[in-house]
């Protein structure tokens, strides 16, 4: 095969594969629901973002790292599992019937 047609079609594939990228990016930046339509509130723990600070950092010298967080220092949040949003508490209804 020639060395230009090589280079040429490697090229092409990174530009498409740009191109991609910068799709996917651009959709992703877009809210996901409009104007005046209802959006699960944000974690007042984690502020919307899923992880905390993990308690190994809160309390350690200077060293990070445990099964909790993998070493990265943050863990999944108590109050939302992770998903960023507030979750509704589990109520349990005590319907009588009248008849």
């Amino acid at each position: 095969m020639d060395p230009l047609v090589v280079v040429v079609s490697q090229l092409a594939t990174g530009i498409g594969v740009l191109a991609g990228a910068m799709l996917v990016k651009s959709a992703m930046d877009r809210p996901m629901a409009g104007p005046g339509q209802w959006r699960p509130p944000r974690c007042a723990t984690c502020n919307g973002t899923g992880r905390v600070t993990c308690l190994c950092a809160r309390w350690s010298d200077g060293d990070v790292g445990c099964r909790t967080c993998a070493g990265s220092g943050r863990m999944v949040c108590s109050s939302c599992g992770g998903s960023g949003t507030g979750r509704p508490l589990p109520i349990r209804l005590n319907l009588r019937s009248n008849r």
